[in-house]
C-alpha cells in the first residue's frame, strides 16, 4: 500500500534453515489442537484496526484459556523492515498480517507455513469469502499460505464545502469521466477546485501555479510499481494491465504507450499546479493534508474511510472513480490475509488463531467497527450496514465489487526488486525530472528479473 522494503539476501539462507528444522513435523500444519497453548505474537500495521483485533484477541482467549495473543502494531515502513529483520534473526512474530505484494516472495523463500492440512481438517469454508479472495493465497507451489481477512478498493474522498463553493454538484462528482488526452471532466473538476493564494481558480485567467493554496487533487506519492491509490484507478481503464497475467505474471507492461500516456497526464497535473509537487509530500500524510484544507479531492482506499470521515472540521463525501476510455471504472482489488511464520515455535496455537481471525466470530467484530470490509461475504455486508449507520455511504467502494470493475493487485515473484526499480523511476516522472518514455528502460530492467 506504500513504499517497498527489499527482502535481505540473508533471509533466504535463514529460511532454508527454518524449513529444514520444520520438516520433521511437516511444516507444523499437522499439530493437534491439544498442543494449542501458550502466547502468540501477532503483528499488524493499521492503527485504525487495532481496537477491533484487540477485541478479537480478548474473545479468542476467553474461548481458549490456554492461549494468549500479544498484538504489536507498527507503521507500514517500520512493519516490513522489522519483519524482514525478524525472519533473518529468528525473531519474527508467530502470525502477521500479510500483503499480496509480499507473500509470493516470502513463500518462495520458505518463510511461510502452509496451512492446507489444517484448513481441510477443520472444514474451513473457503466459499464463504468474497469471490476470488481465498484463491489468491495459494502460491505457485499449490500450497495455501493464508486465510482472507479483508478486501479494499479505491474511491474519491472530497471536501463537500469546497465543492459547493466551486459550484460543483455531488452528482457531477459521481459521474466523472477521464481520458489521457485532456483528462475529461475529471481534470475539469480538479482544475476548478484548485485555488491559488490570490483566490484564482486553476481554470481562470491569472491563476498562479507556483503559489497554490488548495490543490484540486492530493498526491500520495509516485506510486512505485502498483500505483494502487495514485494512478492505477485510471491507467487500468485504458485496456492496460500491470502484467501479462495475474497472479504470477512474468512480464510487466510499463513500456506500453497507453500506460505512458496516462502517466504523462498524471505528471502534467503537477506541472499545471493542480496537484502538489512530489517533494512536498515526503513524510506528510495525504489524509491530514486534506483535513487541513490543502486538497479538495483525494483518491484513496476503503481502509481510510474511518480516518477521512473522522475529521471533525471537514464535511467529507465519497465518489466513485472516473469512467475511462473503455466505458468503465477501475480499481485495484487488494485482499489481505493472516499468515504464519515458518519458524513459529507454536504452530498449533498459531493455526487456531489464524482460523479464528478468518471466522465470522472475529470478522463480524471487525465489521461492527466500520473501519474496513471483512473478507467473509456476510461480514462484509454487515460492515456496509455499519458504515451506513454512522452516516457514511460506502457505495463508491462496494460498487466496484458488485459491478466487477476490479483488477488484482499485481502478484508476481521479485516484487521487492520490481518496486526497487519502479519507485525511483516513477518518482522521476511525477517530479518532472524524466519523461514518461523513460519508463521503457525501467521496464526492461524489471523484465530482466524474470529471465
Amino acid at each position: 500500500m506504500k513504499k517497498p522494503i527489499s527482502t535481505a539476501a540473508a533471509a533466504v539462507a535463514a529460511a532454508a534453515a527454518i524449513a529444514l528444522s520444520l520438516s520433521a513435523c511437516g511444516g507444523g500444519s499437522s499439530a493437534t489442537s491439544a498442543e494449542a497453548k501458550g502466547e502468540i505474537n501477532y503483528w499488524l500495521w493499521d492503527a485504525n484496526q487495532l481496537p477491533a483485533y484487540q477485541q478479537c484477541a480478548d474473545d479468542f482467549t476467553k474461548a481458549n484459556p490456554d492461549i494468549t495473543v500479544k498484538i504489536t502494531q507498527r507503521g507500514w515502513d517500520d512493519y516490513w523492515s522489522t519483519l524482514t529483520n525478524g525472519f533473518v534473526g529468528g525473531t519474527a512474530p508467530d502470525v502477521f498480517t500479510d500483503h499480496l505484494g509480499r507473500y509470493g516472495e516470502l513463500a518462495k523463500n520458505k518463510q511461510l507455513l502452509p496451512i492446507d492440512e489444517a484448513v481441510k481438517k477443520d472444514n474451513v469454508d473457503l466459499t464463504a469469502y468474497n469471490e476470488g479472495l481465498a484463491d489468491l493465497w495459494v502460491g505457485q507451489d499449490g500450497k495455501r499460505y493464508g486465510l482472507p481477512k479483508d478486501w479494499d478498493t479505491i474511491a474519491l474522498f472530497y471536501n463537500k464545502t469546497m465543492l459547493s463553493d466551486a459550484g460543483i454538484s455531488e452528482d457531477q462528482m459521481k459521474n466523472l469521466t477521464w481520458n489521457p488526452q485532456d483528462g475529461g471532466t475529471y481534470e475539469k473538476v480538479i482544475a476548478h477546485l484548485t485555488v491559488d493564494k490570490n483566490g484564482k481558480r486553476g481554470d481562470e485567467a491569472g491563476f498562479d501555479k507556483n503559489n497554490v493554496a488548495v490543490y484540486g487533487l492530493g498526491l500520495n506519492g509516485g506510486g512505485d510499481s502498483s500505483g494502487q491509490t495514485e494512478w492505477s484507478y485510471f491507467t487500468n481503464t485504458t485496456g492496460w494491465s500491470h502484467t501479462d497475467k495475474n497472479p504470477w505474471g512474468t512480464h510487466y507492461n510499463y513500456d506500453d504507450p497507453k500506460f505512458q500516456a496516462s502517466i504523462d497526464w498524471f505528471a502534467g497535473l503537477v506541472k499545471k499546479g493542480y496537484m502538489p509537487k512530489l517533494e512536498t509530500t515526503v513524510g506528510a500524510s495525504m489524509a491530514d493534508t486534506f483535513a487541513a484544507g490543502k486538497s479538495a479531492i483525494n483518491a484513496h482506499g476503503s481502509w481510510m474511510i474511518g480516518q477521512y470521515t473522522g475529521y471533525k472540521n471537514v464535511k467529507v463525501g465519497i465518489a466513485p472513480t472516473p469512467v475511462g476510455p473503455e466505458g468503465k471504472r477501475a480499481s485495484t482489488f487488494n485482499g489481505l490475509a493472516d499468515s504464519i511464520w515458518a519458524g513459529t515455535k507454536n504452530p498449533a496455537a498459531s493455526i487456531k488463531w489464524v482460523e479464528y481471525l478468518a471466522s465470522a466470530a472475529c470478522q463480524d467484530v471487525v465489521a461492527s467497527k466500520a473501519v474496513v470490509f471483512p473478507a467473509l461475504k456476510a461480514s462484509s455486508d454487515k460492515a456496509a450496514a455499519a458504515f451506513k449507520a454512522k452516516g457514511i455511504d460506502p457505495t463508491a467502494f462496494t460498487e466496484h465489487v458488485k459491478n466487477k470493475t476490479t483488477f488484482l493487485y499485481p502478484i508476481t515473484d521479485n516484487t521487492a526488486k520490481v518496486k526497487g526499480i519502479m519507485e525511483p523511476a516513477m518518482d522521476a516522472v511525477v517530479s518532472g525530472k524524466a519523461p514518461a518514455s523513460s519508463l521503457t528502460q525501467a521496464n526492461e530492467q524489471v523484465n530482466s528479473l524474470f529471465k
